[in-house]
């Protein structure tokens, strides 16, 4: 456990990523909403951490850290599969708006139609939220998808884009730097300033992505519009 400025506890209970991981954060966390009642101004889950932010003016540090000592000492993981809603997002891989498509297959040793069908057979855990609004790690990827980020990040990439990196797939939700492999393109709306918690997908939600044709994508408000295959030096997630 560690230090989080005056207001909070970081609890770390893995070192490596782990879809498991999610039944003892989840029971976790709300084992803290339980016991810190009131005095609970934030959690902040990640892939092996809970970020858990108190207020100072209801409970001191050690006070704080004691409750958590507690909850550890008697912690059970949660129920698999419980809790967390599923989306289907309806995806357009083409090159078009997925202009690392190629590039994933070539390093995967499949054909492009075979990276589209390995995507979409898997259902994908929202680990974390972060890096812009609405944008949620997700995974594990078939470890066949495994690929590295791009050497050169772009400095603009479409809202919308669904990629890769690493073990993980994810969807940008605004337009933003980016150095994951682009594949393809969703029309789903995953910020909205105007929905209550602002993003479509939540810590613990499941995500499947399914293919749509070019006219389902675009009758569903899709924008086909390329994506900038220049590659420019930026910062990149």
């Amino acid at each position: 456990m560690e230090r989080a400025g005056l207001d909070g506890w970081m609890v770390r209970l893995f070192d490596s990523i782990d879809e498991k991981n999610l039944l003892w954060l989840t029971a976790l966390a709300e084992e803290c909403e339980s016991v810190f009642g009131s005095t609970l101004v934030d959690l902040v889950p990640s892939y092996t951490t809970l970020l858990v932010v108190f207020d100072p003016f209801q409970t001191t540090p050690c006070e704080a850290r004691q409750k958590l000592l507690d909850i550890l000492a008697t912690l059970r993981p949660a129920e698999a599969g419980t809790g967390g809603e599923l989306h289907e997002l309806p995806t357009w891989y083409d090159l078009q708006v997925g202009p690392d498509l190629q590039r994933v297959a070539d390093l995967s040793e499949l054909s492009v139609e075979a990276v589209i069908e390995a995507h979409c057979a898997r259902e994908y855990r929202v680990f974390a939220l972060g890096f812009a609004p609405g944008f949620a790690f997700m995974g594990l990827l078939d470890p066949a998808l495994t690929c590295p980020r791009l050497d050169t990040p772009r400095q603009k990439v479409p809202a919308g884009s669904v990629a890769i990196a690493g073990q993980q797939t994810a969807a940008y939700p605004v337009v933003t730097p980016g150095g994951w492999n682009l594949i393809g393109r969703t029309p789903a709306r995953l910020f909205d300033r105007n929905r209550e918690g602002f993003s479509l997908l939540r810590v613990g939600d499941r995500v499947r992505f399914v293919a749509a044709t070019r006219e389902k994508f675009e009758a569903e408000g899709g924008d086909t519009k390329p994506a900038d295959q220049t590659l420019e030096k930026g910062a990149a997630k």
